[in-house]
């Protein structure tokens, strides 16, 4: 963890030995800087005690690295997926360069109201690795199709939609597809 202990305390015009005593209960010059240098982990006690300390929040001192969101690209609805009426993200953890969201707004198969299920972008010369895999499809004028991928047939994909009853749906030569790899289900 990145930490700004050292840049504030600086500009408040502190030595270690000054923060160090203002700690409750005080600590030792060296313990403040082996906490600001990186040398000994950094724990959330520590945290709050030296931003009492500097007279800031314990906010202040973390760095967190940029995180950009993840759009949404569809929403799951009992009807299907279909475009967002809006635009909006989800904010994951770690997001990687492809990633796209889709929203359950209603129960269908596996997947409950509120999930988020979390889809990797494909080329069509990658689509052979979601076979077996739950993907979201573009279809023409903003409309998606989301199911199982259970074959492709030259440049036809045949998916399984998730309702029960449903039958074999077959999409040809779409631009991408997007292969599920994570279920953000909340508690």
């Amino acid at each position: 963890m990145i930490t700004a202990i050292r840049e504030i305390r600086r500009a408040r015009g502190l030595t270690l030995a000054d923060v160090a005593a203002r700690c409750r209960p005080p600590t030792t010059a060296q313990t403040i800087g082996r906490l600001e240098t990186g040398t000994r982990t950094v724990s959330v006690a520590w945290l709050n005690r030296i931003a009492d300390a500097l007279g800031v929040t314990a906010a202040d001192l973390v760095q967190l690295p940029e995180r950009p969101d993840l759009p949404v690209a569809a929403i799951l609805a009992a009807d299907g997926a279909h475009a967002p009426r809006h635009a909006g993200a989800v904010a994951p953890p770690l997001p990687t360069p492809g990633l796209v969201a889709l929203l359950v707004e209603a129960g269908i198969g596996d997947y409950r109201a509120g999930d988020e299920i979390w889809c990797d972008r494909l080329a069509p010369d990658a689509f052979a690795t979601a076979l077996n895999c739950d993907v979201l499809v573009p279809r023409p004028a903003g409309r998606f199709l989301f199911g199982r991928l259970i074959g492709r047939d030259g440049e036809r994909l045949h998916l399984l939609p998730l309702g029960a009853g449903a039958r074999q749906q077959v999409v040809a030569d779409p631009p991408w597809l997007a292969r599920a790899i994570r279920l953000v289900r909340p508690l």
